[in-house]
C-alpha cells in the first residue's frame, strides 16, 4: 500500500507517493505565481493553488506502481483564503502569510489592551503573520468581497480547508486544530472557535470551517474533481507541524528546525499547554480522533532561505541556492560581516514587524564569500536564539529537515552555534511525510507511531565543533539595530 502527500508550500505545490516501508516511491511539484502588489504585500490566487495541485498529483500518480490507498495534506499554514459555497471561484487573491500589511491594525489591537486575553486563548501573538489581522483587513479594504462573508455566499479558510473543499468538489468544509490553531480565533484550552475572538476580529463563525482530528476519515476526493480518483482523505496538518510529525517527535522535548523559506522550531510538549515568556508560541501540534491534543511551542523564523533565495534573485551573488555552500567555503569566515535578514521583519524570539535587513562590518577586503558565509550564519544565529530560549538550554539533538538542510556548511555552523548534534533524516521532505504518515495512520496503512518511528533513517549527524561566540555577540549587536527606532 501506498499514500499520495500533497504538500501546498508558499511557493509550489509537491506531491509524494510514500510506500508502506516510508520510501519515496514518486514525486510531483509544480509551481505557482507570488503576487507583490505593494512593499511587504505578498497574495496568492487561489486557483493557481489548486491546478498546481493537480498539477503535481497527476505527476505523482503518472509514475506511482499503483494507486495510493489515502490522501493526506500539509499546506502553508495562516493564509487567509475566500471562496464561493457554490462555485467554489475566489472573489479575490489570498493574502499569505508573509504578508504585513495588517501591522497597524494589530498595533491598534495592542494599543487598545487586547494582546494578553488573544495570548491567552490562543497562545500566539498580535502580529500580521496570522490569519485574523488579514480577514479583519479584507473586511475593511474589500467590502465587495467580504459582503458575500456577511451573506453566507462566501465561505474563509486556509489553504488546507481550500484544498479539502476543491478534493471534495465542495462537500467538505473543514480544517484541523494545527491550522485552526494558527488563526487568532481558536482556543487552546477549547479547542473550538472562539466567539470572543470572532467578535473581536470581525469575523462570523458561520463562514469559518468545522473542525476534524488531524487524522481518521475527514472527507473523500470527488472523482470528477480530483483526477478520477475516489480516495479517502484522511490526514492534514500545517506544514510545520506536519514536518515534526514526519520526523517522528513523538516524544516530549523532541525538537525538529525546517530550513525552508523562513525555518520553524517546534518541540513537543505532550498534552500539556506551555506558555512562553520569551517569545515562543504554544500551538497545537496534532489531535488524534480520540480528542486527545498533543501541544507544542515553536519559534517561527520568518527568512532564512528566503536570504539564501535574495543573494541569488536580488543581488546575482550566486547562481543557485545550493552554490551558497561551495561559495562560502572558500573563505575561513565571515570576515567581520554580520547580516540580519530581516527582510519581512523579524520573528521569534523578537517579534518585530518593522525591523530591516541590515549588513554590517563591511571592508575594502569584503567579497560575495564573505556575504553569503555571513547568510549562512546568520540562519545558524537565529535558530540558536529560538533554540537557548525553547529549551532553557541545549536539547540532545535537533533534528533538521527542509530544503536548506541540504548544505553541509549550514548544518556543522548550527551544531556548532547550539553545542549539540544536529541529524539529518534520509528523506528530508519531511513535511509531506508527515502529511503521509498521518493519512496513512487515519486509514490503517500503519497500526502505531512505534511502526511509524522504524521508518526513519539518519542520512548524516553533524557533531558540535568549537562554537564562535564572538561571532555570535556581533550578531546579537547587529539585532539591536535592526530593531532600533529613529529618534
Amino acid at each position: 500500500m501506498s499514500v499520495l502527500a500533497i504538500d501546498a508550500g508558499t511557493t509550489g505545490v509537491t506531491a509524494l507517493v510514500v510506500t508502506e516501508d516510508g520510501r519515496i516511491e514518486a514525486r510531483g511539484y509544480q509551481e505557482f505565481a507570488q503576487h507583490f502588489p505593494e512593499p511587504g504585500w505578498v497574495e496568492h490566487n487561489p486557483e493557481d493553488i489548486w491546478q498546481a495541485t493537480l498539477s503535481a498529483c497527476s505527476a505523482a500518480l503518472a509514475a506511482a506502481s499503483a494507486i495510493p490507498a489515502c490522501v493526506g495534506i500539509t499546506n502553508q499554514r495562516e493564509t487567509a483564503v475566500l471562496w464561493d459555497r457554490r462555485t467554489l471561484a475566489a472573489p479575490r487573491r489570498a493574502i499569505v502569510w508573509q504578508d504585513r500589511r495588517t501591522a497597524a491594525i494589530c498595533e491598534d489591537l495592542r494599543s487598545r489592551g487586547h494582546e494578553p486575553r488573544v495570548s491567552e486563548l490562543t497562545g500566539l501573538r498580535l502580529d500580521p503573520y496570522f490569519t485574523a489581522s488579514k480577514l479583519a483587513w479584507i473586511a475593511a479594504h474589500d467590502p465587495r468581497a467580504w459582503q458575500g462573508v456577511t451573506s453566507g455566499q462566501v465561505v474563509v479558510g486556509t489553504v488546507d480547508s481550500y484544498l479539502i473543499t476543491r478534493l471534495t468538489a465542495g462537500a467538505r468544509h473543514v480544517t484541523d486544530p494545527s491550522n485552526a490553531a494558527r488563526t487568532l480565533l481558536y482556543g487552546l484550552s477549547s479547542g473550538a472557535w472562539e466567539p470572543e475572538l470572532c467578535e473581536l476580529f470581525g469575523v462570523p463563525e458561520a463562514a469559518l470551517p468545522s473542525i476534524v482530528p488531524n487524522f481518521g476519515p475527514i472527507g473523500r476526493t470527488d472523482p470528477a474533481a480530483f483526477l478520477g480518483l475516489d480516495l479517502p482523505i484522511s490526514g492534514v496538518a500545517g506544514d510545520q507541524q506536519a514536518a515534526l510529525f514526519g520526523q517522528t517527535c513523538y516524544g516530549v522535548g523532541e525538537v525538529k528546525c525546517t530550513y525552508g523559506t523562513g525555518s520553524f522550531i517546534l518541540t513537543n510538549t505532550g498534552t500539556e499547554i506551555v506558555r512562553s515568556q520569551a517569545g515562543l508560541l504554544t500551538t497545537v501540534a496534532w489531535q488524534a480522533p480520540s480528542g486527545e491534543r498533543t501541544y507544542a511551542l515553536e519559534g517561527s523564523i520568518f527568512v532564512t532561505g528566503a536570504a539564501v533565495q535574495w543573494l541569488r534573485d536580488g543581488l546575482g551573488l550566486i547562481g543557485t541556492a545550493a552554490e551558497s555552500e561551495a561559495v562560502a567555503r572558500t573563505v575561513r569566515d565571515s570576515g567581520g560581516v554580520v547580516f540580519v535578514p530581516a527582510l519581512t521583519g523579524l520573528g521569534a524570539p523578537h517579534w518585530d514587524p518593522r525591523a530591516r535587513g541590515l549588513i554590517t562590518g563591511i571592508t575594502r577586503g569584503t567579497t560575495r564569500a564573505h556575504l553569503v558565509r555571513a547568510t549562512l550564519e546568520a540562519i545558524a544565529f537565529e535558530v540558536r536564539d529560538v533554540v537557548e530560549v525553547m529549551t532553557d538550554g541545549t536539547p540532545p539533538v535537533l533534528k533538521a529537515d527542509g530544503g536548506a538542510s541540504a548544505n553541509d556548511l549550514l548544518m556543522q555552523l548550527q551544531a556548532d552555534q547550539l553545542g549539540t548534534a544536529v541529524e539529518r533524516p534520509l528523506i528530508q521532505e519531511t513535511t509531506a511525510l508527515g502529511a503521509a504518515f498521518l493519512a496513512g495512520l487515519g486509514a490503517g496503512v500503519w497500526g502505531s507511531r512505534d511502526e511509524l518511528r522504524k521508518t526513519w533513517q539518519l542520512d548524516r549527524r553533524f557533531e558540535p565543533g568549537g562554537r564562535d561566540d564572538e561571532a555570535y555577540e556581533r550578531w546579537r549587536a547587529a539585532i539591536d539595530l535592526a530593531t532600533a527606532r529613529p529618534s
